[in-house]
């Protein structure tokens, strides 16, 4: 399974001896190699040393229901199950809770990971290595014990190692049981856990390599495997008509601030004074980001400035310091806050050097230069978004359809001949819309705008706009959604956005601009987009 790991993981490194590839220019390296024991079938269970339920429960803050759930469908020691799907956003303690899970229960799985296993190829051949138990080292010059392309040689090949397995596991069972003495590894079934699977989408559009995993459960028919699926995206965007055992669904939620803190507080040297700090940093980035590793990469640099005029590091922090240090970390918030919340992007990066630009000709003109700019940290993603909201809010959901055609709104030859009375109709309803104010719209015509506007920044005229630096409208609305509903949740904490009530007829929330229209011209002209050509005037 060392495939699947980072070498700078270290959670891991217990099963990482299955497949991993040590350093040939390391003499060290090469002794170990040559010096390892043949794997056994107690190297297929996680972890050397056993941990209780309690140890499970502190060592993963915030996830005692999804276990308890996991442990539920997992069931007592050799009950066949279904498969399970777990499910939900990055590092929200999915795969950690997995592995922790089987260190718990001490029973024998392979993991892998489609992050590593980037082919079907190398997907079937890690599976069949640590099952085979077989390791990659140099005296087998780094292959795989059977090479596997297809979908059908795999299930022949993975149907005769799993017989194995499973014999090989009734055996030790029976040897533990008359020696009275219990085997690292715990009952007769082994659990397949493919890890990050909505990267599997990615490897070929016209593969079927997802329903084929969906299905192994209905080809293999064994009682005695378990099959666990972890992935990023629900699995409403799996699910097909080929027809297979639907798996049963565990969703991770995001961490709360609370759990949040609970993580971020563990193993620290002095947690009375890491506590202070958290006091500061932690509500202001959890409005931005949950991803615990994406704070743990922003607290690390902070951390340190944050102790920069402490001579003793373990010192406990009164009222007076806490208020010097907050005094010397608070210039840096803004700026980190800025980099963790920006999404990057080369159109943005030349608009502010542009901006640069032009700041040094508004001085060398006399033209005041804050009437143009806003003062305030927002990335792209947010002004495109604050852009979107503002042209939902005033311009009718009718017009749509025309501001944002293929040709940005400007062909009228193919627009059908109607009545005069249709037409004043028409441009008296739209004009009372305008007089009523901002207007409310729901979530989908917000992003549908947004999907529209995207794909218009892809082709501006502006040199800046050119090559690929814009802004992907498919990476934007496929790879990056979770990331635009976080910085819309954002814009309605800062009040950017408003958010009302669900509307009966629709049953959805719906939400309302906030800015006004010189906020907006500053926003737009900031990303230098055209946004006197989508408002609609009433004119």
């Amino acid at each position: 399974m060392g495939d699947e790991g980072n070498p700078q993981t270290t959670r891991r490194t217990t099963r990482a001896s299955l497949s991993s590839t040590p350093n040939p220019k390391s003499s060290k390296g090469k002794l170990k190699s040559c010096n390892l024991l043949p794997l056994t079938i107690h190297d297929l269970a996680y972890g050397d040393e056993s941990i209780s339920f309690n140890d499970l429960i502190s060592s993963l803050p915030g996830r005692r229901a999804q276990i308890i759930e996991l442990l539920h469908l997992l069931g007592p020691l050799d009950s066949p199950m279904f498969p399970v799907f777990v499910y939900g956003g990055a590092s929200t303690g999915k795969t950690s809770s997995i592995l922790q899970t089987f260190k718990y229960l001490k029973r024998p799985f392979v993991y892998c990971s489609c992050i590593t296993c980037y082919n079907p190829r190398i997907l079937f051949e890690s599976v069949l290595n640590q099952l085979l138990l077989h390791r990659r080292n140099e005296s087998n010059r780094y292959s795989s014990t059977k090479r596997c392309e297809r979908p059908s040689d795999f299930v022949n090949l993975l149907q005769e190692a799993l017989h194995n397995v499973v014999d090989s596991l009734k055996g030790n069972v029976e040897k533990s049981s008359s020696k009275k003495s219990v085997g690292r590894a715990s009952g007769k079934m082994v659990y397949l856990v493919f890890d990050n699977l909505e990267l599997a989408r990615e490897w070929d559009k016209s593969s079927n390599i997802l329903p084929f995993l969906f299905k192994l459960y209905d080809i293999l028919k064994m009682p005695e495997v378990g099959l666990i699926f972890l992935s990023n995206a629900s699995p409403d965007t799996y699910y097909s008509d080929t027809g297979y055992v639907e798996p049963v669904p565990v969703y991770f939620p995001d961490y709360t601030e609370d759990e949040l803190r609970q993580i971020l507080m563990k193993n620290q040297k002095n947690p009375k004074l890491y506590s202070s700090f958290l006091e500061v940093v932690l509500r202001p980035f959890c409005r931005v980001t949950r991803q615990v590793d994406e704070l743990l990469t922003a607290f690390s640099s902070l951390y340190q400035i944050y102790c920069e005029p402490l001579d003793d590091l373990g010192i406990v922090p009164n009222e007076d310091m806490k208020r010097k240090l907050f005094s010397h970390l608070q210039p840096h918030i803004g700026p980190s806050l800025n980099e963790t919340f920006k999404v990057e992007s080369r159109l943005s990066s030349e608009a502010s050097a542009n901006t640069n630009k032009c700041k040094g000709i508004a001085k060398k003109v006399g033209v005041s230069e804050s009437s143009n700019e806003i003062d305030f940290h927002m990335s792209a993603c947010a002004k495109y978004l604050l852009i979107c909201a503002f042209l939902a809010s005033r311009n009718p959901a009718t017009l749509d359809a025309s501001m944002f055609d293929s040709t940005g709104g400007s062909n009228n030859k193919k627009r059908k001949r109607s009545s005069e009375k249709s037409k004043e109709k028409k441009e008296i309803a739209e004009q009372e819309l305008l007089l009523k104010g901002p207007g409310t719209f729901p979530l989908e015509r917000l992003l549908a705008i947004f999907q529209c506007i995207v794909s218009v920044s892809e082709c501006l005229p502006d040199e800046e706009a050119q090559g690929d630096g814009g802004l992907e409208g498919e990476s934007w609305t496929n790879g990056l959604l979770s990331d635009v509903l976080l910085e819309l949740s954002s814009l309605c904490n800062a009040n950017f956005i408003s958010k009302g009530g669900s509307c009966p007829l629709e049953g959805a929330n719906r939400y309302r601009s906030m800015v006004s229209e010189a906020m907006a011209l500053k926003v737009a002209k900031s990303l230098k987009f055209p946004l006197a050509k989508y408002l609609y005037r009433g004119g």
